[in-house]
């Protein structure tokens, strides 16, 4: 027997990876219209994967058998923390 998701979950899920490869898209972009924006073969990797590891969380988060606050509570800490992590790989937040 499978589990079906609720079309909410999937409403969320749709979302969140139609963001995400608009993160990985508007750097690209940028770079063929200013020389500013620098990215290399490594800043991509690294973006889709800290991008991958935020999707996972979310997807967890969605199946676990929370409360809808505790899931909402879960997907923005980790959104959170990525774009804590975010800020310091950009321009040493931390430093």
């Amino acid at each position: 027997m499978t589990v079906q998701a609720a079309p909410a979950a999937n409403r969320v899920r749709a979302i969140y990876w139609a963001l995400a490869a608009l993160v990985l898209l508007l750097p690209a972009i940028a770079m063929n219209l200013s020389a500013e924006v620098a990215w290399g073969p490594g800043d991509f990797a690294l973006m889709a994967a800290l991008l991958g590891m935020v999707g996972l969380g979310i997807e967890l988060a969605l199946r676990a058998a929370l409360t809808f606050k505790l899931r909402a509570l879960a997907i923005a800490a980790m959104v959170g923390m990525f774009l804590l992590v975010w800020a310091e790989l950009a321009v040493g937040l931390f430093d």
